[in-house]
């Protein structure tokens, strides 16, 4: 499996971001997309996820499933953790299963996973910053796609929050799948630089 992008141009609010892009990943890599604050980072990841149109360049993904599009095949884990506050851990957990589809694993073993195993009943408004955060991570367990796009993934983590999500990582891509990931801090895991320039 292959995602690339090739002359790629993101325009935001009037304004070019970034021109002439190239990037490429292949499964079992992953790649950080460094730069300033405001060089597009994030635009990058939500350009491959389907959240924004390019104003010039392609996308694509070679060897995926032809049957679904690349969004389809994507996991989208932004800035901002995206949960329902009333609803407890584990009805959040299956709210994203529900609207995802795909190919399903065990909920509760993702909470198990990623530390949050004693919380299912909490509801979410209740839960720290990282267990927030460590809630969104089981939803890239808990449905499974191939493609991780990761945007400040380790924000509000502690330092063993970093090191579980570094495993999680590591085993995605030892199952071949493949991750981009928007960062200022080291992931913890092996990845190639991918700079991206622009105004701050």
């Amino acid at each position: 499996m292959q995602l690339s992008g090739r002359g790629l141009v993101c325009v935001r609010g009037g304004r070019e971001v970034f021109a002439g892009l190239d990037f490429e990943a292949r499964s079992g890599e992953a790649v950080a997309v460094v730069g300033r604050n405001g060089s597009g980072k994030t635009s990058l990841l939500r350009l491959i996820a389907g959240l924004l149109v390019p104003a010039g360049g392609t996308i694509a993904l070679a060897g995926g499933d032809s049957e679904l599009t690349l969004p389809e095949q994507c996991h989208y884990l932004g800035h901002r953790d995206a949960l329902k506050p009333a609803l407890s851990v584990v009805e959040n957990l299956a709210f994203w299963a529900d609207f995802l589809g795909g190919e399903r694993f065990d909920a509760e073993g993702s909470l198990t996973t990623v530390g949050l195993d004693h919380a299912t009943d909490l509801p979410a408004a209740f839960l720290s910053a990282g267990q927030r955060r460590r809630l969104s991570l089981a939803r890239l367990l808990t449905v499974r796609r191939p493609v991780w796009l990761l945007d400040e993934p380790t924000t509000a983590l502690d330092a063993a929050g970093q090191d579980m999500f570094a495993g999680l990582m590591r085993d995605h891509l030892t199952r071949g799948g493949l991750i981009i990931a928007a960062t200022h801090a080291p992931l913890g895991i092996d990845a190639r630089e991918l700079r991206i320039g622009g105004a701050a």
